[in-house]
């Protein structure tokens, strides 16, 4: 095909776009895909891509591809979302796996976090894959274990990508930029007592000596400067003791989920952490770094013209792994990602589709 001919290509049309991408994300429900386990999605995205003639690369559960025309001279931007789940609490009402439709919603484990965006981000490669126009290539990335961090995520294949210049990492923002990003530790603690007989006063009692270390954990606050966010936010999220009624416990374990930003390092955070409680602990791998872009950044800039507000995100994603600039941005809320008969509106795809669209125009044009 010679460059006239190429030229005279058009890109397709938007309603379709909108439409498949509604059936997609009900295929996508409808096949279970917990974090190390999403072959049958993985499998469904494939086979989308190759019905619109697109080849794709696959390791792992992770699938991406390339613009029809890529030219190494030009800059790539990465699109990438993930296609696994959490596992469905026990508050639905509505069957996690079928894609229930609505008052224009779409209800259905992964609707929102993060299928809509998924899919609003494989309808935006497909509207600009044969394009020649463009003044930037297109790597577009679905992959998976991102809600566990897991070791087969996105972190898999970055070194097999193609060099990028930036990216947009989709998942719940309501379509405004975060530009920042917390990272994410984890660490499991142990009060350990002495087991005893709680009818007689012998023993000595782990959860209260837990209790002392939680409510430390629950009102310390990071030094930070006047009228600036909260550099660090940790919250006790599980905890476990005891045998039976009448046998005072000898350990209790409890579990903290921590987010910070760039103030404070990991070490930092743990060296305050051990000056003030009496708990052992085990930091979790796969520590999920801050990330952030600057606010002059040719994506950012393209984003503030289009009306989008920027923000800090108190929530992780993949952007922890990512070593290049990145913006988190996509339909839904965040709000909404882990919750029971958990959904996304149907007018969040189209303005998704449609706002990506005109954003990597926008970038076009200030590249």
């Amino acid at each position: 095909m010679n460059t006239v001919e190429k030229q005279l290509i058009s890109r397709p049309d938007l309603n379709q776009l909108y439409n498949e991408a509604i059936e997609l994300l009900s295929a996508l429900i409808a096949i279970p895909s917990f974090s190390g386990s999403e072959q049958g999605t993985a499998n469904e995205i494939e086979a989308y891509l190759a019905k619109h003639g697109i080849n794709t690369i696959r390791k792992n559960n992770n699938v991406w591809c390339y613009s029809k025309y890529f030219d190494h001279a030009k800059p790539t931007i990465l699109l990438n979302s993930h296609h696994d789940t959490v596992k469905p609490n026990e508050q639905y009402t509505l069957n996690p796996f079928q894609a229930t439709i609505y008052d224009e919603k779409i209800h259905g484990l992964g609707s929102n976090d993060a299928g809509a965006s998924l899919v609003s981000l494989i309808s935006t490669f497909i509207y600009f894959y044969e394009s020649t126009d463009l003044g930037f290539n297109l790597c577009l990335a679905a992959t998976g274990e991102e809600e566990n961090s897991g070791l087969n995520g996105i972190r898999s294949i970055l070194d097999d990508l193609k060099p990028i210049s930036f990216a947009i990492v989709g998942e719940p923002t309501g379509m405004q930029m975060a530009i920042a990003e917390k990272g994410s530790m984890v660490i499991d603690c142990v009060a350990k007592g002495r087991s005893g007989h709680a009818a007689r006063d012998e023993g000595d009692n782990a959860i209260y000596k837990a209790i002392r270390d939680i409510d430390w954990f629950s009102h310390f606050q990071f030094p930070i400067e006047d009228h600036l966010p909260a550099p660090v936010k940790m919250t006790v999220t599980e905890i476990h003791a005891g045998l039976q009624h009448n046998i005072i416990p000898g350990e209790c374990h409890f579990t903290v989920d921590i987010r910070f930003d760039h103030n404070y390092t990991p070490r930092e955070i743990l060296n305050v952490i051990i000056n003030h409680t009496l708990c052992s602990f085990n930091v979790r791998p796969n520590v999920l770094s801050p990330s952030n872009i600057d606010v002059l950044h040719p994506l950012v800039v393209a984003g503030l013209k289009l009306g989008r507000k920027t923000y800090v995100s108190p929530t992780s994603s993949d952007q922890g792994w990512l070593t290049m600039p990145s913006v988190k941005m996509g339909p839904g809320e965040s709000a909404r990602s882990h919750t029971a008969d958990e959904f996304v509106l149907i007018e969040e795809i189209e303005e998704g589709i449609s706002l990506y669209i005109r954003l990597l125009e926008s970038v076009f044009k200030g590249l």
